[in-house]
């Protein structure tokens, strides 16, 4: 036999690297398949939208509470001024009291109500138009009224 026609095994570490090379070189090669990819780009392109479309909801529903919480806050408040509100008009009708103001004259300024000689009433004001004031003339004038002085 010839040397080439008889084939020897091939038992060296070459040989053998040879035949994983080719071996994975094979495994590794692959198509392309256009139909699959496509498939795949749509099914993420969905998934993303899906995922964008719960994370809004999310969002809103994180904003509807944080305005909740505001709008609570907001009316707490407002009943708070409102109760101040009635509080100071208390106080208000309280300060204005006639009786109060006349006993603050007279303890805190020394004030004492007018004697029957020190007051004059004008003729508009007196019921019926009698006594004194009535015998005043109607308009007003520089001189004196007669009968008053």
């Amino acid at each position: 036999m010839s040397p080439r026609g008889r084939q020897r095994p091939m038992s060296s570490a070459w040989a053998v690297g040879a035949r994983v090379s080719q071996q994975q070189a094979a495994r590794f090669h692959r198509e392309s398949d256009r139909p699959r990819l496509r498939a795949m780009a749509t099914a993420l392109a969905c998934a993303g939208v899906f995922v964008a479309l719960v994370l809004g909801v999310v969002g809103v529903r994180v904003q509807q509470v944080h305005l909740s919480y505001q709008l609570d806050g907001l009316r707490a408040a407002r009943a708070e001024l409102e109760e101040t509100r009635s509080r100071l008009r208390v106080e208000l009708a309280t300060l204005r009291s006639l009786a109060r103001i006349e006993a603050k004259a007279r303890a805190e300024l020394g004030m004492v109500p007018p004697g029957r000689d020190q007051v004059r009433l004008a003729r508009e004001f007196v019921a019926g138009g009698s006594g004194i004031s009535a015998r005043a003339p109607l308009t007003a004038s520089a001189e004196p009224a007669r009968g008053i002085r």
